[in-house]
């Protein structure tokens, strides 16, 4: 039987399933937390320590179909300067709650569009942050930039105030693909925005790329991967695209016969994939590819690569804060979500109190199998060793554990003497096998295809 026929039989081409940047996944958190959890879980950061903080602006000029972020389309202003002054208050109550002598160990503004702040506005928001909290010396302030919405003026204050890691979303390259999936942005636009972000002595660029669009086919991918090599990024994201129209009704634009079937999808991720490692990228987890000097690849060798709801890190804060309307944060005691409404987000700020909406405390049980599927993501094993010694499991119960999911995928996963190993030509079955340690209903809405 070949590789593809047995991966059929597995069901990895039908399978639903999370890509696990949380565990448990966000649809199973609930009401059972609120701001009080957050203020708490604050309270307990160390003195001294490093944090991560995100802000999330979930505002664009133009609304993307393919996109399935909670975003809202705007073209004036004057909601953003609404947002930002409640934004703004959120980080100042969080940097009168924090422990003295807490920095920074990751900056990152994600959307949205973020740059569709304006210079002033970037200015002010910085600046509250950086009282809140400076960031380390070692830290990383990262920004999410659309090419179709940045300028000088913009890019200065950003560099100004210390980023040194930008991310541009390109998707694909190819005119009629991007008509389909409503974001038109040419290869020149990309370029200029590369060279202005690089003018400035940004040191570390991050790409995003997308495979499974409409129309895509392997020629079209490898032209615009070989576009987006001659950008020189260090670092890039290749996302599976999900079609979800039930969650996200913009997709209802683009037209479903149009898509590559899952086994077509396999084949354009393989053709990436080949591209990207031709050209020397290391590959990192399921998804993403960097240059060998890049902070992700250094983490791998040194085992301390992570997942979170941006993907891979090398981050290793204990705490990830996220504020603005939908963010999500994980403390070691559990996942705090904001309210997603604007409105909602923002009465409860201007009440006074943290936006909290809903969230999950963490059991023993939630923290050894979310250590286990985030080895399987990262680095496509399961360490015996860690995972008896940390969490009090024994061998026996978790051989018995390891067997269940060998007799489930034989032939695709390895039990060694070290524990659980995904081989190479078992790694587009990582997330089904990482779903098996999963304890959690799996019948809920919203997860992705498994390729």
């Amino acid at each position: 039987m070949s590789t593809e026929s047995q991966l059929t039989r597995l069901g990895l081409f039908d399978a639903k399933v999370p890509r696990y940047t949380s565990y448990p996944t966000a649809p199973h958190f609930n009401a059972s937390v609120d701001d009080g959890d957050f203020a708490g879980w604050i309270d307990q950061i160390e003195p001294g320590s490093q944090i991560s903080l995100y802000i999330h602006v979930p505002f664009c000029r133009r609304l993307c179909w393919f996109c399935a972020c909670r975003t809202q389309g705007t073209r004036s202003d004057s909601p953003v300067r609404a947002y930002l002054e409640t934004l703004k208050e959120e980080v100042e109550m969080l940097g009168r709650r924090l422990p003295s002598g807490v920095s920074l160990s990751r900056l990152h503004w994600g959307g949205g569009t973020p740059t569709l702040l304006s210079a002033d506005m970037m200015k002010e928001l910085t600046e509250v942050i950086f009282k809140a909290a400076p960031l380390h010396e070692s830290g990383e302030f990262s920004v999410e930039i659309d090419p179709n919405e940045i300028d000088e003026a913009r890019l200065d204050v950003l560099a100004a105030a210390g980023m040194n890691r930008a991310s541009i979303g390109i998707q694909d390259f190819d005119p009629q693909i991007q008509s389909v999936i409503g974001r038109i942005q040419s290869y020149d636009v990309t370029r200029d925005a590369v060279d202005m972000i690089r003018a400035r002595g940004i040191p570390s660029l991050n790409a995003d790329i997308l495979y499974g669009l409409p129309h895509q086919s392997n020629e079209r991918i490898a032209e615009s991967v070989q576009k987006l090599m001659s950008l020189s990024p260090d670092r890039v994201a290749l996302y599976g695209y999900a079609h979800v129209p039930w969650m996200a009704r913009r997709q209802s634009m683009i037209p479903a016969e149009a898509l590559p079937t899952p086994e077509a999808r396999l084949k354009l991720y393989e053709t990436a994939k080949e591209l990207f490692l031709w050209d020397g990228y290391r590959e990192i987890g399921i998804d993403h590819f960097s240059r060998p000097e890049d902070g992700l690849a250094r983490a791998l060798d040194a085992g301390r690569l992570r997942r979170n709801f941006q993907g891979y890190t090398d981050d290793t804060a204990p705490a990830l804060i996220g504020l603005g309307a939908s963010s999500i944060s994980k403390f070691p005691q559990g996942f705090a979500q904001n309210l997603s409404g604007t409105s909602d987000y923002t009465a409860r700020i201007r009440d006074g109190r943290f936006a909290t909406g809903r969230g999950h405390v963490f059991t023993p049980e939630d923290n050894m199998r979310s250590r286990m599927i985030e080895q399987l993501m990262c680095e496509f094993r399961i360490s015996t060793a860690e995972i008896t010694e940390t969490f009090g499991i024994s061998k026996s119960e978790l051989n018995r554990m390891f067997g269940e999911v060998v007799d489930q995928f034989a032939g695709f996963v390895d039990l060694t003497n070290d524990g659980l190993v995904i081989p190479e030509h078992g790694k587009p079955l990582t997330r089904m096998i990482a779903r098996a340690f999963d304890a959690y209903d799996l019948s809920k809405a919203g997860h992705s295809s498994a390729i």
